[in-house]
């Protein structure tokens, strides 16, 4: 039996949360250089994952197969396409970076406190939601999958819950209770939308006898299987809706600034650039591949709300004054755009849509981590709270600079390659929403400048003028996503030559063909 690559991926972080858990509890900083470890471990297995994938091979590789629970059809399979694999190695290469990005977040509080923050388990916690979406990533049974997109809903909620941002303006008990309150909103709306998907995911079996995903495709393919219309319709609405709760998608997406919010900066991080993303990941795979015909009747009003996404969530971005909300209400409105791209239909949407995804990741990482880093110096999150940081800590400004410039898209950072085939492959089919969508991009614009403008220009207030520059540990984690965010936007080839043969097959699963060029259809 050959190594169960996949698995391995998947269960060295599971294992890993573990073992951080069971460390001593005087044995902090030994939890925390044990997760750092395995959270690398597990980046040099998605290295392995990527390295041995073949663009040009079978649609699904590395695959694993077991029987689980045979009686229901229910089997262990896991295999990766290329978006998987662009997916999995960005959860892995942003793992490591929350890590040391959340060195101290954990600590205990000052002397005398009654609040105790227990160190091994917020470590251990990461590294569980880490091993949840790496797997649901790799799983091709429906089941296995559902399973997985719920369960990181635990590890997630006592992330939200237990670990608030100190950055706080009100005493200890309004900060609990807000904390509180953002823990239950997102679990309470990832609930509702995954027992939606169960009772899709029971309907399916009803109809097709199995959850394999390959199987269910290939029987729909050569005609052994038959849904009716509106069989397949609501099955396509259960998975979707949960699916844009998760993304999340207006007007769905309210329980993200709160979550973002209340969180520590590197739980932020982990909620938007990385557990987010299972929800676009699966409508690309799960609702194109298994509901083609009933994903092309949706298109239209999936296209208004993505639309909307955007507007709204720049417009919104545009009037906050507490700088997670207004990071939480872009990525808002970037997830608009994703999801703009899958439904386009197009191959250059559908490209950019699967490249947005990974890029999002890096560009709203590194603007996050670095506001984290701003944050906790000042003790605020409120932007009035800021001015003239740049004269003070001329690096940090340089890095929240070139973050808030990827969050733009500005030409030469990585975003912006993939906002751009997103908006061209919309243009091709919806010319309309494509020039609405692109209102988007100047909105980002007045958001990102208006935010740098007012808290790293101007006078020195007296509550940062003696604001120490990034240490050491804070310029490991910022640097390399920085170089990632220009070399993918000079040069993104190494992932849209992964992505693009898996994006074709999606295509070719809906039965849409790219439209021709006007001119081209004028002759």
């Amino acid at each position: 039996m050959s190594f169960p690559l996949l698995t391995a991926t998947a269960v060295l972080p599971a294992v890993g949360a573990v073992a951080t858990a069971a460390v001593p509890a005087a044995w902090r900083t030994a939890a925390k250089w044990l997760a750092l470890l395995v959270s690398l471990a597990t980046l040099a297995l998605a290295v392995v994952v990527l390295v041995r994938f073949d663009p040009g091979g079978a649609r699904y590789q590395l695959t694993e197969s077991h029987a689980w629970i045979s009686d229901f059809g229910v089997r262990y399979e896991l295999g990766v396409d290329g978006i998987a694999v662009a997916l999995i190695a960005l959860t892995a290469l942003l793992i490591p970076f929350i890590v040391l990005a959340g060195w101290h977040d954990a600590d205990p509080l000052e002397t005398g406190s009654k609040r105790w923050r227990p160190t091994q388990g917020f470590f251990a916690l990461i590294l569980a939601v880490e091993a949840m979406v790496i797997i649901s990533f790799e799983a091709t049974d429906v089941f296995l999958f559902y399973i997985f997109f719920e369960a990181m809903l635990i590890p997630m909620y006592f992330l939200i819950g237990g670990f608030g941002d100190r950055a706080h303006s009100g005493s200890d008990e309004n900060a609990a209770a807000q904390r509180s309150y953002a823990a239950v909103k997102f679990l309470l709306y990832n609930l509702v939308g995954g027992l939606i998907m169960l009772a899709a995911v029971i309907g399916l079996y009803v109809v097709a006898g199995n959850f394999s995903l390959a199987e269910i495709a290939q029987a729909r393919a050569n005609g052994s299987l038959h849904m009716a219309t509106s069989t397949e319709r609501w099955l396509f609405l259960g998975f979707f809706f949960a699916f844009a709760v998760k993304a999340p998608l207006w007007p769905l997406h309210t329980w993200l600034p709160n979550a973002m919010q209340e969180s520590t900066t590197p739980v932020a991080v982990l909620i938007t650039a990385v557990v987010d993303k299972v929800g676009t990941f699966a409508m690309l795979r799960f609702c194109l591949q298994l509901f083609p015909e009933a994903s092309k009747w949706a298109t239209p009003a999936i296209l208004v709300l993505a639309v909307i996404s955007i507007i709204y969530g720049a417009l919104l971005a545009v009037g906050q004054r507490d700088i997670k909300r207004l990071v939480a209400y872009a990525s808002i409105s970037h997830f608009g755009f994703i999801i703009l791209g899958i439904f386009a239909m197009t191959s250059q949407g559908q490209s950019g849509a699967t490249l947005y995804m990974v890029n999002h990741g890096i560009s709203t990482a590194a603007l996050m981590l670095v506001a984290g880093f701003l944050i906790s110096r000042r003790g605020s999150r409120l932007i009035a709270d800021y001015g003239g940081v740049q004269k003070v800590a001329p690096v940090l400004a340089g890095t929240f600079l070139i973050g808030g410039l990827a969050t733009l898209s500005l030409p030469g950072l990585a975003p912006f390659v993939s906002e751009f085939l997103v908006l061209v492959g919309t243009f091709a089919r919806y010319p309309a929403l494509g020039i609405i969508a692109t209102l988007g991009i100047v909105l980002a614009a007045l958001y990102t400048l208006v935010l740098y403008q007012r808290t790293m220009t101007g006078p020195v207030k007296p509550e940062v003028s003696a604001m120490p520059d990034l240490r050491a540990r804070e310029l490991l984690v910022v640097t390399p996503l920085i170089v990632l965010l220009i070399f993918l936007g000079v040069y993104p080839k190494p992932v849209t030559d992964i992505v693009n043969p898996a994006v074709k097959q999606t295509m070719s699963d809906v039965h849409k063909t790219d439209p021709k060029p006007a001119v081209e259809a004028a002759k």
